[in-house]
């Protein structure tokens, strides 16, 4: 395990990127780092002159092709430190529900100190001085923190595999590399968590397959049968990794109550249940919510258009009569189009007339749904900020 401390001292080192990751770094280098020399740069590559530092470390939304010696990350330098507490999970869905998860299970059962981090809340060197030799890290790793880097943490987690992110890495299988990263650089002794999608990484760590046995069931407050499976995994790493009592994650699992934009209800408003399930970025979890959700009555469909395939969708769609399926934005266009001759799929220009005419063809009894299977991106800040949005429509129509 390295002294990270060590290899960066005496350093000439410059921060590619000042947004959240970019200013953690510096402030970790203010604190631990006191012989290094600093700058800080926010502009393309070709702009700054590589032989002038000893290392450069690179926030990860910074698109770089190749890897190369001198380019280190934030997750990099944390794994190269505390590899062997590490517990990381990624996948194209789900992660986030099975880190939060999963971080309540082992800090009411396993006895140790428990951090969550990463992806889904503050940049991991904001939490170096805290891990001791009693510390459990939850990490939650999303492909851009995984596409350079060389270590793979001790418990590795990867949920499945979709088409997502395809205007930045072009293809699948590139994607899918940057993803590999979290397992392909295991030693012997380690864990390797694997979903039945996920093409196969050669590694050094014990491979176990997901999913597990269905027919162990578990009582969650958290819709889905995707859940089931989330709790499975948390289940077994739980209980079979770290000897967490069998009844005690259980009722953890079961006092969960979940994360927002994520199958969350909004409220009942005319008779019809709304839900917000704006972290849908993909076709499968569009018609997840619609297998999810009892008594589906209509789904908010579109966003960004990244280039995916939306057939799975479409196809779908023309099976789902029973439901109404309003289209928005470039891929709810997509959509519209290859579909239109279904009678039960409408088209508006954007969210706020989807609510509108939501509240006109739902029946009461009934749920809607907003699940856009694309991104937010151009139209909204992110996915929370869409979410919220939503909700505020929703509740508007209390006053019409």
């Amino acid at each position: 395990m390295a002294d990270v401390v060590q290899l960066l001292e005496n350093k000439k080192i410059l921060i590619w990127g000042y947004g959240r990751e970019g200013k953690s770094t510096e402030a970790f280098l203010n604190r631990h780092c006191k012989s290094v020399s600093v700058d800080v740069f926010e502009g393309k590559r070709e702009d700054f002159n590589e032989e002038d530092y000893d290392i450069i470390i690179k926030s990860p939304g910074i698109k770089m092709e190749e890897d190369h010696p001198k380019y280190y990350s934030q997750t990099e330098l944390f794994l190269e430190q505390y590899r062997d507490r590490v517990i990381g999970i990624t996948g194209t869905k789900g992660k986030s529900t099975v880190s939060s998860m999963l971080y309540k299970v082992l800090k009411e059962n396993s006895g140790k100190k428990v951090l969550l981090m990463g992806n889904i809340g503050l940049p991991c060197l904001d939490y170096f001085d805290e891990v001791t030799q009693d510390t459990l890290v939850v990490f939650e790793m999303s492909c851009h923190q995984l596409a350079h880097t060389n270590v793979s943490p001790h418990v590795a987690v990867f949920l499945n595999l979709y088409e997502e992110h395809l205007d930045y890495y072009g293809t699948l299988d590139i994607y899918f590399t940057a993803k590999s990263h979290i397992a392909c650089y295991q030693k012997q002794g380690d864990y390797f968590f694997v979903g039945e999608n996920v093409p196969a990484i050669p590694c050094e760590g014990r491979v176990k397959v997901m999913p597990y046995d269905f027919s162990r069931r578990y009582e969650l407050q958290i819709l889905g049968e995707q859940n089931q499976y989330n709790a499975g995994i948390v289940y077994e790493i739980a209980t079979e990794i770290f000897g967490c009592d069998e009844e005690g994650v259980r009722e953890s699992l079961r006092t969960f109550t979940g994360l927002p934009h994520r199958l969350q209800p909004v409220g009942v408003y005319g008779g019809v249940r709304y839900y917000d399930d704006s972290i849908s970025t993909i076709p499968e979890a569009a018609i997840n919510a619609v297998k999810s959700i009892p008594d589906v009555g209509t789904i908010i469909i579109g966003g960004m258009d990244r280039g995916i395939d939306y057939t799975l969708l479409e196809e779908f769609i023309r099976t789902r009569e029973d439901v109404n399926f309003i289209c928005a934005y470039d891929t709810g266009k997509r959509i519209y189009d290859t579909v239109s001759g279904c009678r039960n799929v409408y088209w508006v220009e954007d969210l706020k007339d989807a609510v509108a005419m939501a509240h006109r063809l739902t029946l009461s009894g009934k749920a809607c749904v907003l699940s856009p299977a694309a991104a937010s991106y151009g139209y909204f800040k992110n996915f929370e900020e869409r979410g919220d949005v939503f909700r505020e429509f929703v509740e508007a129509l209390e006053m019409c």
